[in-house]
């Protein structure tokens, strides 16, 4: 598949994810609007997606691609698929980890990321209840960032362009049953979106999985590694940790300071949607292509 082509393929998939999540905050705003019950959704969804772009599909995987397609490259497949599946290890266990103590000291981690929800008792519990929801979520897509990554450096851009609609369809079903069943703007549909959210997780990470076994990838977690090569993934993360924190931190304080104020936090995340809608389509999908491309080129 030719660069123009694949580039094609990565932005056409994303502006049809694009339209599916407009389509998708729409039914969510007519469903909870910007009551408390939002507000909580919204960090909880906001939360383990601001780790995820920060470590999983960030820095970390902006580290792994290009070591992962030299591999490829230069030792062949088998040797790239060994080099996968110590870095699957590591990430597997560390985000199990990770995921189970930021669970046990979600109420702690709430009072940090959303400081006004502590005047607000119904809101404050039910964000801790629906973000320890939401975070596998975080662990899910990692792994999910990690076979996107095998999937373009073999050249199958498709299945890891596709697989974010997953969430959008999945969100739309699980909110219009929600309606269906008349439970409106409560708390039990905010319950609902939060597991749509983990479901949706499941079912990408699944997709990539397979895709990628079907693809030839070789790939099972086992006991994780340190090795030269996982090493050097971990170290090359580092500056765009640094970097990519930038913006996360900017996230997170404008989330902070939304709290305080009563829908604020539901108005910052509507906005920030529609703002980011037109955003990334042509950007991200060259971006995707030419990451395993270069990487090959620069061996």
């Amino acid at each position: 598949m030719s660069l123009l082509k694949s580039a094609a393929t990565v932005g056409g998939f994303t502006l049809v994810s694009r339209l599916f999540g407009f389509v998708r905050d729409q039914l969510i705003a007519f469903t909870i609007g910007t009551g408390y019950v939002a507000e909580a959704f919204f960090v909880a969804q906001r939360l383990p997606n601001l780790f995820r772009a920060l470590f999983a599909e960030g820095a970390f995987n902006n580290a792994f691609v290009p070591q992962f397609a030299r591999k490829v490259e230069g030792d062949g497949q088998e040797k790239a698929f060994e080099f996968a599946r110590d870095v699957l290890s590591v990430l597997a266990n560390w985000m199990l980890l990770f995921c189970a103590v930021a669970m046990i000291f979600m109420p702690w981690l709430m009072y940090a990321f959303a400081p006004g929800f502590r005047h607000d008792g119904a809101t404050y519990d039910l964000a801790v209840e629906l973000t320890r929801i939401c975070f596998p979520y975080l662990g899910l897509m990692s792994l999910t960032a990690l076979f996107s990554g095998i999937l373009n450096s073999l050249g199958r851009f498709t299945a890891a362009a596709a697989a974010p609609i997953l969430l959008n369809i999945v969100v739309i079903s699980v909110t219009l049953l929600a309606w269906y069943l008349g439970l409106g703007n409560t708390p039990d549909t905010g319950r609902f979106l939060a597991y749509g959210v983990t479901l949706s997780g499941i079912l990408q990470m699944l997709f990539l999985l397979v895709s990628a076994l079907r693809a030839g990838a070789k790939v099972k977690p086992g006991l994780p590694r340190i090795t030269p090569d996982v090493k050097r993934v971990l170290l090359l993360s580092v500056p765009g940790i640094i970097s990519g924190g930038v913006t996360q931190i900017n996230l997170a304080i404008a989330t902070a300071l939304a709290s305080g104020i009563t829908g604020g936090v539901a108005f910052l995340y509507y906005a920030d949607r529609l703002f980011q809608l037109p955003l990334g389509v042509i950007g991200v999908a060259i971006g995707v292509v030419l990451l395993p491309t270069l990487a090959r080129k620069l061996r």
